[in-house]
């Protein structure tokens, strides 16, 4: 009856007719179709009940539910609970959609109106900002669906993600923000679906919500001055937080974008050999996400990139690194001219090595040496001796794994883009490249497999990689996001690449997928401790 078209069915307020209430009587309980939906109808102490039978947790029938004298729905399979009179969840959850019933005579009519479009947009954010405050991965997803089935901009979420998160980072960004933009170049791969958008959407939220679980916010200073190149730098160098965030305050008062910022934060960023080069990663993807969000991210995104800057490790000062400095100062000073450099003069060499062989290469343009720094990395990466991950009597300098080795690409993919931007600062760039050659070349074997790992078509196997990313199935987001940033790093570099070049960056990408990772060392950890306390 209740599918038939006549106009006795659907009144011109959009009320339906449901069922008979003497139906409803003989059952107590009733699940009717209406316009495609499944409806509840609940014969209470309090008259009759009308609600969505899918349980907004798992899509279980409410109809097999139980109902209390007060009108409280009990969901069988999980136990949840949700007030019919009003479809508050009792357990914090999402809520249940309830409807108007009005008894007519014997019949019973209920209205499936939708709210106003307003109203439903501040309902689904206020539920979101409910699941990303529990890290409530599966309900962040059903609200990031609703509200693109609302037809509101699905990207609203990450907007909302990161005005939820930027003040809750104690030190600075994280990978959220740098996977965050992976995920919206995901996001925008030709062939990606609803289902696969929505994937990428999930994954970012998610991670969001979980850097920041049950942490406070950290205030920033509300202080505004005039911004300066040399002012910001001089601030970041000085680890004077609030002044460079102040003239970051001041500049975006003034009418500056990020464009405007960028050398400043390039400069900033490469200053020292900074946090296993994190912080010229995080400039590189703050400019793609102000660019896909727009102008409502840049404060947030821009201020919490400055703290990250202000506590960056920097790493050069310390002795194990310290002779990048003079090197940096002796660029220039080539013993060969210019030289069409390759691997070969870096693959092996330690890092003081590695830093003179890249000031002896100084007499060639940066765009020759950049591609032979980029090989001997990703032949580290190649041939990173596996067996590490199982060494539990190292000293903590040895605690390199896998994230470590990516590093060395990703930092890369980030000194070609930053620096071909601002050629000054190739120096800077390839000698901190070097730095990374030289870190992680003692934890390599001598051979390396490139006909193990290395595909036929190069192009289709980094392609099908890529594609696995929508499904990883790590459950930490550390590890998913270094599989996110370092296949597409590897594609980018790879599409700028001679073949036998990117038949090795596709191997290394290749063996990083699909090797073992050891993320907790339960054993190291013990005897590191020990051997830390015994010297105290």
């Amino acid at each position: 009856m209740n599918t038939k078209a006549e106009s006795r069915y659907i009144d011109k307020n959009h009320w339906h007719y449901a069922q008979s209430m003497l139906e409803l009587r003989q059952k107590t309980v009733s699940m009717v179709r209406i316009d495609g939906k499944q409806i509840a109808l609940f014969h209470s102490s309090e008259g009759v009940r009308a609600c969505n039978n899918q349980c907004p947790h798992e899509g279980y029938p409410l109809s097999q539910g139980n109902i209390s004298d007060d009108c409280i729905l009990t969901c069988n399979w999980h136990n949840w609970k949700f007030d019919l009179n009003t479809g508050q969840n009792l357990f914090g959850g999402d809520r249940l959609r309830t409807y108007p019933v009005d008894i007519r005579g014997d019949e019973i009519w209920v209205d499936l109106t939708e709210p106003p479009y307003e109203d439903q947009y501040v309902s689904i954010m206020d539920s979101l900002r409910d699941a990303f405050d529990d890290h409530s991965y599966d309900r962040i997803s059903r609200e990031i669906a609703r509200l693109t089935l609302l037809g509101s901009d699905p990207l609203d979420a990450l907007r909302r993600a990161i005005d939820w998160s930027w003040q809750r980072m104690e030190f600075g960004w994280t990978h959220v923000y740098a996977g965050m933009a992976d995920w919206l170049i995901m996001y925008d791969e030709p062939d990606c679906d609803d289902e696969l958008k929505l994937a990428c959407l999930t994954e970012s939220v998610g991670h969001a919500s979980f850097d920041v679980l049950r942490k406070s916010e950290y205030p920033f200073t509300r202080d505004i001055m005039s911004f300066s190149e040399t002012g910001f730098v001089d601030a970041i160098e000085r680890e004077d937080e609030n002044t460079a965030v102040a003239m970051i305050r001041g500049g975006l008062k003034d009418g500056l974008t990020f464009s405007d910022f960028e050398q400043s934060l390039t400069h900033a960023a490469l200053a020292h050999y900074n946090d296993f080069g994190h912080s010229l990663i995080y400039v590189t993807k703050a400019g793609y996400l102000t660019g896909r969000l727009g102008n409502s991210v840049t404060e947030p995104l821009l201020l919490s990139l400055v703290r990250e800057m202000v506590y960056a490790i920097r790493e050069d000062k310390i002795p194990e690194f310290r002779h990048y400095e003079t090197a940096l100062k002796r660029w220039g000073d080539s013993k060969f001219g210019a030289i069409v450099p390759t691997a070969d003069q870096w693959h092996g060499r330690g890092i003081n090595s590695a830093i003179d062989a890249t000031v002896n290469c100084s007499g060639t343009p940066p765009e020759l040496i950049y591609p032979a720094l980029l090989e001997a990395n990703a032949l580290n990466m190649l041939s990173f001796d596996i067996e590490q991950q199982d060494k539990a009597h190292v000293t903590v300098s040895g605690n390199v794994g896998w994230l470590s080795f990516t590093h060395g690409l990703t930092f890369a993919n980030a000194v070609r883009k930053q620096c071909t931007r601002f050629p000054g600062l190739w120096p800077q760039g390839l000698l901190q490249m070097a730095c990374f050659v030289g870190r992680n070349s003692a934890f390599t074997t001598t051979e390396f497999e490139l006909s193990r790992w290395g595909f036929d078509d190069n192009e289709k196997g980094v392609a099908a990689l890529v594609n696995r990313l929508f499904d990883h199935g790590q459950d930490e987001y550390i590890v998913s996001v270094h599989l996110l940033k370092t296949a597409l790093a590897v594609r980018e570099e790879i599409s700028m690449s001679p073949a036998r070049q990117g038949k090795i960056l596709g191997a290394a990408l290749n063996r990083f997928f699909n090797s073992p990772l050891k993320r907790k060392q339960v054993r190291r950890t013990a005897y590191q401790s020990l051997q830390f306390v015994s010297r105290e």
